[in-house]
Parts: structure tokens; sequence; C-alpha cells
């Protein structure tokens, strides 16, 4: 039986296995620079900027969906679902359909003008489980960064 929670401070470390593992899956490992203390202040320090959901399986957190709040000056307040992971020995097994079902529950609930997310291009199973739902996918943006590094060297 899969448990759907709120994260707590006490997941932060297994959360940020998973997101190593997404990172992995997406082929740019070397791009997860947070630290296990960075991540835990971002979720639960002074100021918090982002909210989780986890699914537990006989108290194992295999899954997670992250999210935080997006302003859009066109839309207004919109929930931007950071990750969704489910750990590769628990996919297709409906994980990641109770989890963005409880996400989406939560933007309802909240009050939010929609909901969006990223997905990369070649990830078709991605793809196809956001088709299911009549996800609109946006082809032309590109995404744009700054680095840590960079801010500084401004």
């Amino acid at each position: 039986m899969t448990n759907i929670r709120v994260a707590q401070k006490e997941d932060c470390s297994r959360l940020l296995e998973l997101i190593h593992e997404l990172a992995l899956f997406e082929r740019a490992p070397q791009e997860v620079t947070v630290t296990l203390p960075e991540f835990e202040d971002a979720g639960f320090g002074n100021k918090p900027v982002w909210k989780a959901f986890v699914a537990e399986i006989d108290g194992q957190i295999v899954a997670m969906a992250l999210y935080y709040v997006r302003y859009s000056t066109w839309k207004g307040c919109r929930l931007f679902l950071e990750d969704l992971i489910v750990t590769e020995k628990f996919r297709g097994k409906g994980i990641g359909k109770a989890l963005f079902d409880r996400t989406i529950v939560e933007a309802k609930d909240m009050g939010f003008n929609g909901m969006v997310w990223q997905v990369l291009d070649w990830n078709v199973p991605a793809l196809n489980f956001y088709k299911k739902y009549e996800a609109g996918i946006e082809p032309g943006w590109l995404n744009a960064s700054l680095s840590k590094q960079q801010l500084s060297n401004y």
C-alpha cells in the first residue's frame, strides 16, 4: 500500500538521493550541486521556498513531488512542479500518478491559476504520462540560467 504524505525535514537526505537518481537519468549528474544543509534550509528553514509530497511503501520513501509557487505576470500564481521522481524499481505501479494527482489537488486547494513543469523532449514515457492529463506541452522555450559562480563574478 502506498502512503502519500507531506515531506518532513528528516526526509531530506532521502529526497536528495532521489534528486541524484533523477539527475543521473536525465544525463546530468554533475549538475546537482546543492548540499544537504542548503536543501534542508530551503525547505524547512526561516524562509522555506519549496514543499513536497512523498510516497512511501512499507515506510520507505520511493517517490517525491517537489513544488513551489511561481508567479507569472501573465497568469498569476501557479504551482511549479520542480521534480516528480519515482525510484526506478517502483515505476509503472501508479505511484507517479498518485503523486501527480495529489499535486493537482494542492494547486486547486491553494487557489492557484494553474500548474506548470518542464519535461525533456526525449523523455517519451514522461511525455506520454502528461498527455494522459491532456497537458499542454509548449515548444520553443529555452532554459536560461546563471550559476552561483557566475553570480559571484558579476
